[in-house]
C-alpha cells in the first residue's frame, strides 16, 4: 500500500484526485497540505500551510509519491509574477521537499502545449516547470498534459466556461487532442502514474485522456 502527497487538493483536478485516492484501497494514507481545512477522513492527513513558507522538516513529507495539481490563471493570480509563483515556484518547492524526504515518484497536472520555448507565457511557464522538475532527481516523473479541463470549479472562470461550451458544441469537428478533458480522468491518470512510478520521464498527452479511450 502506498502513501501519497497531494498538492492542490482544493482545486478542480485536485479535489477529484482526493476523492479517488481516499476510495482507493491501494493507498493507505493521503497527505494534503492546504490553506484551509478539508473534511476529515481516516486516511487523510491535512496540514494547514502557507505555500510561501512550507515547513522543511515536517514528518508528513515522508511519502512514496506526489501528485501535484497546483495551478491558477493569470486573471485569478492578478499578474504574471503571481501566476508563476503558483505554477512554478510552489510546484518546485513541493517536489524538492518531498524528494528530500524520500519520495521517488511525482505526477504533475501540466498542460497541452507546455514548452519552455513557447512565446505564450502560460505555456512557457508550464514548460519551464516541467524542465525544472527533470533536474530534481526524482526516479519517476510523469507530466499529464490535458487540453481544456471539464468540470464545475468552486471559483468560476467565465472565459474558460465560454470556451468550454463552444468546444463542446464543436466537439465532432475538433481533433481529439484539443477536446475538453473531464477533470476526473485527469485525476485518475495522475493517481495511476504516481502508483505505477514508472522509471524515467513520461508524458501523457490530452488525446490519451479523452472519454472513449482506455484510462491512462
Amino acid at each position: 500500500m502506498a502513501t501519497l502527497l497531494l498538492a492542490g487538493a482544493t482545486g478542480l483536478v485536485g479535489s477529484h484526485a482526493l476523492q479517488q485516492s481516499l476510495a482507493d484501497t491501494r493507498i493507505s494514507r493521503i497527505v494534503a497540505p492546504t490553506r484551509r481545512a478539508l473534511p476529515p477522513h481516516p486516511k487523510l492527513v491535512n496540514p494547514i500551510v502557507d505555500f510561501d513558507g512550507l515547513p522543511r522538516d515536517a514528518p508528513w513529507w515522508q511519502v512514496d509519491a506526489v501528485i501535484c495539481a497546483l495551478g491558477t490563471t493569470i486573471r485569478q493570480a492578478g499578474s504574471e509574477t503571481a501566476f508563476r509563483k503558483v505554477d512554478f515556484d510552489y510546484v518546485l518547492d513541493v517536489a524538492r521537499l518531498a524528494r528530500m524526504h524520500g519520495a521517488t515518484a511525482f505526477a504533475l497536472a501540466s498542460s497541452l502545449g507546455a514548452n519552455a520555448m513557447s512565446r505564450n507565457f502560460y505555456l512557457r511557464t508550464k514548460g519551464e516547470t516541467e524542465l525544472a522538475l527533470r533536474g530534481c532527481g526524482l526516479a519517476s516523473l510523469t507530466f499529464v498534459r490535458p487540453s481544456m479541463i471539464g468540470g464545475e470549479r468552486e471559483r468560476a472562470r467565465p472565459l474558460e466556461h465560454v470556451g468550454m461550451q463552444t468546444m463542446r458544441a464543436l466537439e465532432p469537428l475538433i481533433p481529439r487532442r484539443w477536446r475538453v478533458v473531464p477533470a476526473e480522468r485527469i485525476a485518475h491518470a495522475l493517481i495511476e502514474a504516481a502508483l505505477a512510478a514508472t522509471p524515467g520521464c513520461t508524458a501523457i498527452e490530452s488525446e490519451a485522456l479523452q472519454p472513449g479511450r482506455p484510462k491512462a
